[in-house]
């Protein structure tokens, strides 16, 4: 009998979980249940999944390994139903965000023989299964947060497919998980969101704001493109270490408030250069909840077809582009034309390609 995962919701982060291991285990078998019928075809046209499930039944029996990839307090809500169709020796986990919810749960329903907490710390700002893919895990941290019953054959079963996926296994309990999360995950979130609304609040009657940002800004507030649904969710499951981090963050900018107000040139100083100093010391090898952007800014001729002209040179040589276009505003950003990679390898190739050719490329460090 082959090895058959089951999913259940095959989003951004199921769909390409599934993605990931159809690419280096084809022979596996893989059956999904999403409550969106075209995103099960979509998977079954494509041949990501091998069964789309209208509901969660049976099929689920025959399952060596279980992913809950729904929305936080969705997943939670699909515990009893899954616990009919559970053998020993399955390994039940899930995605989400926040850990605490579902381990207590997990603990209330008996379920701690066959759970292992997980949290891919990747993602975009798209959402869906058309926006998933192969590559998403790739050298990203992957959270496991097992019960205390679970066994060890289990943890290393999974912690050698999360290997195998390209991401970097690392065991912490669920408290110290939703602990940090809240404060490199869900915080940044918030900011971001909050930032996007402010200056939708603070804009002129023209928008000359919303026309102009770009650089800085538009970095820094990216992911509140991000699911509403899924970020409600989150905030509400992991109430009370968010509400921890904002008491801190809020602050903090009081403190800086302060000093701009006060003319307090030196501690000013303290305070950018004290960030400088700590942002520079993070890796940049492996991907954390916010995605590092491979891109590279490029200097063209305002003439017809120059970006036709730079895209055919990539394309030609293999080079597969996330995204492509002019910069109005250069405020933190040298070149015209900013182009996006999915690979930080492709995008190093693409600036050396580009100079033969003569063109002023710029990288960001």
């Amino acid at each position: 009998m082959k090895n058959r995962i089951g999913f259940i919701g095959l989003g951004l982060i199921g769909g390409s979980i599934a993605k990931s291991i159809k690419r280096f285990f084809p022979e596996y078998e893989l059956l999904a249940y999403d409550t969106n019928r075209d995103t099960l075809s979509t998977a079954l046209k494509e041949g990501v999944i091998d069964l789309a499930c209208t509901s969660i039944d049976e099929e689920y029996s025959f399952c060596s390994m279980i992913f809950l990839c729904a929305p936080v307090q969705y997943n939670t809500s699909y515990l009893p139903i899954i616990k009919k169709f559970l053998r020993e020796d399955t390994i039940l986990t899930d995605v989400g965000s926040v850990k605490s919810v579902i381990h207590l749960e997990i603990e209330k329903l008996g379920m701690s023989q066959n759970f292992i907490g997980g949290h891919p710390m990747t993602g975009s700002e798209k959402v869906g299964f058309t926006n998933a893919t192969d590559i998403l895990l790739e050298n990203s941290y992957y959270i496991l947060s097992p019960t205390p019953d679970v066994s060890e054959e289990k943890m290393e079963r999974y912690y050698t497919l999360v290997e195998h996926l390209g991401s970097l296994p690392l065991i912490l309990d669920y408290k110290t998980h939703d602990y940090v999360t809240a404060a490199i995950s869900h915080l940044p979130h918030i900011i971001a969101s909050s930032l996007v609304n402010l200056v939708k609040k603070s804009d002129t009657k023209e928008e000359i704001m919303k026309l102009i940002a770009a650089g800085g800004f538009k970095d820094i507030t990216r992911i509140a493109s991000s699911s509403p649904v899924m970020w409600q969710q989150i905030c509400s499951s992991n109430g009370a270490y968010i509400s921890d981090m904002l008491t801190n963050y809020i602050a903090s900018l009081e403190d800086i408030k302060g000093c701009i107000q006060d003319k307090k040139d030196q501690d000013l100083y303290d305070f950018f250069q004290n960030a400088r100093n700590y942002r520079d010391s993070i890796s940049d090898s492996s991907r954390g909840p916010i995605k590092k952007v491979y891109a590279i800014y490029c200097d063209i001729l305002d003439e017809t077809g120059g970006i036709a002209t730079i895209a055919t040179i990539l394309a030609s040589n293999n080079l597969s582009l996330k995204n492509i276009g002019i910069v109005h505003n250069r405020e933190f950003e040298e070149g015209v034309l900013r182009i996006e990679f999915y690979l930080e390898e492709a995008a190093t190739k693409a600036v050396d390609l580009l100079r033969k050719y003569r063109y002023t490329v710029y990288e960001r460090k």
